[in-house]
């Protein structure tokens, strides 16, 4: 029986315009205005092609400024490649600049219900969860505060504990456990457990090779907008550690 293909990438190239001269008051800019201004392209992935079947996790490793983040945003459909194509079978939950959609003017709790909006959950199903969002935070004594108040580490963990309330077939999961005491990163962890326990397909971006070991089916390393190894994650972990 084959396995269904939950993301297909075909040949992504995603480039980016990066001018050399940037003038920030109105004056050079008029000073400027008769010399052209140079840019360069710069390539945050180069022919990317992969395939990720049904229930994967796959860990993705690689230096800062290889491409990690971009390969998820592009799979999130958040910002389109140059060139290649792309499939997904499925809903797709994306954990990537979490709280993004934040207000922070408004409390936490109001927070809550408009992040779970532009999750599409409806009003009902998040006063539903609305507790339990609040306890996996940890933040019960903060939510009627403005957000505005927050440090960043708190705002992530309310969009967190928010985000993992809807029922996506694909996650993509950009570095959540950068913030966080330990408590938390262990709830997180339950979560990936669960997750994999109802066969998701996950896209897992970290630092951390000791979760990637943990948790991956299959590990790839990004180099340069490339994917330059792919395969068993104790292999692919220990080589990266290696010409690290």
């Amino acid at each position: 029986m084959k396995t269904q293909t939950a993301i297909q990438l075909s040949n992504i190239i995603k480039e980016f315009i990066i001018p050399h001269e940037r003038y920030d008051t109105l004056r050079e800019h008029f000073t400027h205005i008769l010399r052209p201004r140079t840019y360069e392209k710069f390539r945050a992935l180069d022919g990317i092609t992969l395939s990720i079947p049904c229930g994967q996790f796959l860990g993705v490793i690689g230096n800062n400024g290889s491409g990690k983040s971009t390969l998820l945003k592009v799979m999130a459909g958040i910002i389109q490649p140059n060139r290649g194509t792309i499939r997904t079978e499925g809903t797709i939950s994306p954990f990537l600049e979490l709280g993004i959609g934040f207000q922070p003017e408004l409390t936490g709790k109001e927070n809550v219900y408009l992040y779970g909006a532009i999750l599409g959950l409806s009003s009902r199903e998040v006063k539903k969860r609305y507790q339990e969002i609040v306890e996996f935070s940890e933040l019960e004594r903060f939510m009627d505060q403005k957000v505005k108040n927050y440090s960043s580490g708190m705002a992530v963990r309310l969009a967190f504990s928010v985000a993992i309330q809807a029922d996506a077939d694909i996650y993509l999961i950009d570095e959540v456990l950068a913030v966080g005491d330990l408590s938390f990163q262990n709830k997180c962890f339950g979560v990936f457990e669960r997750f994999k326990n109802q066969g998701k397909t996950i896209v897992f971006v970290s630092h951390d090779l000791g979760v990637v070991l943990r948790f991956s089916d299959r590990v790839i390393i990004l180099d340069k907008g490339q994917i330059i190894v792919d395969g068993d994650p104790r292999e692919v972990v220990d080589r990266y550690v290696k010409e690290s």
